[in-house]
């Protein structure tokens, strides 16, 4: 959905963008909130306590403002609100580390256990006691607790380490929770300060999620099993979450004016604090270095404390270079589309039939071709053909259907301009910029979404006939669709524009067209003007495959405990596909060609194999704090990731290529003459059965030679570690030239691979 409350949700098929939570100009003296990273080991003796030592250091600038939040376990130090000057006198002040202004990040915004083999592999998964014991933690716009999704049927005992509670508050109290939804926090003071006291009449000062996409993402993560669901019959089943009998703890830091860092950094430090075992976080903020990037910095402390944090890529895509959450110790997780499909034929005057989608269920079209006409030809505004608000002329859409174009306004909105307008129907016609992507709404009035080349012909037809006619034909759900899945055109693309030698993103999921919980407070297509209500609901985005993998993270947790967060991961890249049964590769929807490692990263997860990948590539918190020294972090920046005193080994070379991941990203300089040459070293860490394993390149690479020492990798016994190095030895190419390729070990019984990714720059 581009959709659902466009003011909060990043578009679907839009760009992922961030903003600085703006000064309320009028107020505060230009007040705005920072973040305050301080060095706590250098608290002066004459303070009994670091928060004592916080509040003088605020005082010393600013004799008014108070401290928002303070944190100890994702950073040292506290949030407030502070003018420009403020904010520069308190960064000069000893044991300072960072004064960042506050960012405001936007959300991204069933079939899929069947897809991903999970309903017929119950039997490989750990039997329930274990995997109950599991809490994944969801940081969004909070949950519908009544949604049939958080029942708890069959559950036993909460985990007796968890340390988290049920916060009351709007039209939400402790009894909200249960035995599966055994959290619930709230987060709000970073909102409330940068844009005033919340609207309670518009949106719960509580746990509760009047918006959709909370409820959406944690049921798809661990929601319970519910049968016979659907929206408006479409999808009907099961639906199921990822990990069925996971626990489910939500911490609401999403509100109609977004998601700000403050809120998000007191979210996860109560996260870590209340012992979740994964972070999902449907959410972005641009791009910047880890050291000002909060979900980045937050997600290195999870990391330390064996959380694995999973991410969405962001909607930006097919753009390169487009995607959010590319820190190394995130999971990044893109888009791919399942088997399902919700067909919605447009049929022509002409007799000419094209293919769309539609969720639409209501009140049928008059049985008979009806009057169309094309929405440029019936608005007096420049961009008319959009279906704007207010924009169509009554006398000219009343009783007909209507063309509009796709672009600047939700998808969903453009057919309640035309209804308002007095039109009975919409074909909604991409444009170059999506191509030939469909994404299902729940539309409001009949209406389907046609591809680029049918939209063209389909206005071809309305230009050269003085009469045109057309009916819609709605078809319902369809499964078994060939191929799938295909690489989202809306999924964030790489390269990784902070490190261009760490591959992003990890992996992609389902994230097109997704069945799961919805919130009772608003309809399936989030507009005020939806009164319909639905239990379950179909949207789209990055935010939808990123519970996904949060939720087969928390399974791999079960089934292996003392799986690091970088195990689990390496074990969801390596066993990643990224071919057809057919063996045909794996194709990207916004190009109509096979999809690229920056597409698609280590591929599609296939969770059946990654309960045993035979290999991993290990990461500790000291491997990472190398690689920020590869990259000539100052001591400083380190400190804020790191949050104690760490100076890098100057006697030992780092090198960004060392970080054992489970992908390679190699970037030869253009304009140098002659070869490039550039080492990669690895260690594989075996967690499977004793074998020899063999390694192996394809395909063949243009203007790069890539050779393996040793070729052969011999493990006798469990956690035994073996390390390898690739070198990748490229000829001169022209800026801009990329070719790809897979390195697999291989022992008869495990494949172990890994995505490369080469670019001249």
């Amino acid at each position: 959905m581009e959709m659902v409350k466009c003011f909060m949700i990043v578009l679907i098929l839009g760009l992922c963008h961030v903003s600085m939570a703006a000064p309320l100009e009028e107020k505060k003296s230009h007040r705005k909130t920072f973040i305050v990273h301080m060095a706590k080991s250098e608290m002066p003796p004459s303070f009994q306590h670091h928060t004592h030592w916080y509040d003088s250091s605020l005082k010393s600038v600013s004799g008014s403002a108070a401290m928002l939040y303070t944190y100890d376990n994702v950073i040292h130090g506290f949030s407030t609100q502070l003018t420009d000057e403020e904010a520069e006198q308190l960064e000069s002040q000893p044991g300072i580390l960072a004064v960042l202004p506050e960012v405001r990040y936007e959300l991204h915004t069933t079939r899929t256990p069947e897809f991903l083999g999970l309903s017929q592999a119950a039997a490989l998964f750990p039997e329930s006691e274990s995997a109950s014991e599991v809490v994944i933690g969801v940081l969004d716009t909070g949950v519908w607790p009544e949604s049939k999704s958080f029942a708890d049927t069959g559950l036993g005992p909460i985990p007796s380490s968890w340390k988290g509670a049920c916060e009351s508050g709007t039209n939400f109290t402790s009894a909200n929770c249960n035995k599966k939804l055994i959290g619930a926090r709230y987060f709000a003071k970073g909102y409330e300060a940068a844009l005033g006291a919340i609207d309670e009449t518009k949106e719960s000062r509580s746990p509760r999620d009047d918006d959709g996409h909370g409820t959406h993402t944690a049921s798809t993560a661990a929601g319970s099993v519910v049968e016979g669901a659907s929206l408006f019959g479409y999808a009907q089943g099961t639906a199921r979450g990822m990990a069925t009998r996971s626990r489910v703890a939500v911490y609401k830091v999403c509100w109609i004016g977004g998601c700000f860092s403050s809120d998000i950094l007191a979210a996860m430090e109560k996260a870590i604090d209340d012992n979740v075992n994964v972070l999902s976080m449907s959410l972005g903020g641009g791009m910047s270095d880890y050291y000002r990037d909060s979900v980045a910095i937050g997600s290195f402390a999870a990391m330390e404390k064996g959380i694995l944090v999973s991410c969405s890529a962001g909607n930006a895509g097919p753009a390169p270079y487009s995607l959010s959450n590319v820190a190394p110790w995130i999971t990044t997780v893109g888009a791919g589309t399942l088997d399902r499909d919700f067909p919605a034929f447009v049929s022509l005057g002409n007799g000419k039939n094209f293919s769309g989608v539609s969720l639409y269920r209501g009140s049928p079209l008059p049985g008979k071709m009806l009057p169309f006409v094309y929405a440029g030809n019936a608005s007096n505004a420049t961009n008319g053909n959009l279906c704007m608000m207010d924009t169509l002329i009554p006398e000219k859409v009343a009783g007909k259907i209507v063309l509009c174009d796709r672009g600047m306004n939700a998808r969903v909105q453009k057919g309640a301009v035309v209804k308002a307008a007095g039109g009975i129907g919409m074909v909604l016609s991409n444009t170059a910029a999506n191509g030939e992507e469909l994404v299902a709404d729940a539309h409001l009035l009949p209406a389907t979404a046609v591809g680029q080349k049918s939209g063209d012909a389909i206005r071809d037809y309305l230009f050269s006939n003085p009469n045109p006619t057309v009916t819609i034909l709605f078809e319902g759900t369809k499964v078994g669709i060939e191929p799938s899945p295909v690489v989202a055109a809306f999924s964030s693309r790489g390269p990784n524009s902070i490190t261009s030698e760490i591959l992003k993103p990890d992996m992609i999921a389902p994230g097109v067209n997704i069945l799961a919980g919805w919130s009772g407070a608003v309809g399936p297509t989030g507009l005020a003007t939806d009164t319909r209500r639905v239990d379950f609901n179909i949207i789209s985005g990055t935010s939808m495959s990123c519970p996904h993998v949060s939720g087969l993270a928390g399974l791999l947790k079960a089934a292996h405990p003392d799986w690091s967060p970088a195990a689990i991961r390496s074990a969801l890249m390596t066993t990643a596909y990224t071919e057809y049964k057919n063996k045909q590769k794996m194709q990207d929807i916004a190009t109509g060609k096979p999809s690229t490692p920056f597409d698609h990263g280590a591929g599609h997860v296939d969770p059946v194999s990654a309960l045993n990948p035979g290999l991993v590539y290990d990461l500790t918190a000291e491997d990472y704090l190398g690689f920020l020294c590869a990259l000539n972090y100052t001591e400083f920046q380190i400190r804020s990731l790191a949050r104690r005193n760490f100076s890098c080994d100057a006697s030992k070379r780092h090198r960004v290529t060392d970080l054992n991941y489970p992908s390679f990203a190699v970037n030869f300089d253009s304009v140098m003459g002659g070869s490039n040459v550039v080492k990669h070293t690895r260690t594989l860490t075996n967690v499977g059965s004793p074998g020899t394993y063999k390694v192996s390149v394809s395909p063949e690479t243009p203007g790069v030679k890539i050779s393996v020492e040793p070729q052969t990798l011999s493990f006798s016994q469990a956690n035994e570690k073996k390390s390898y190095t690739v070198t990748f030895s490229g000829s001169s190419q022209p800026t801009g030239t990329n070719v790809f390729a897979r390195l697999e070990w291989s022992d008869g019984k495990y494949t172990v691979g890994s995505p490369i990714a080469i670019s001249w720059t």
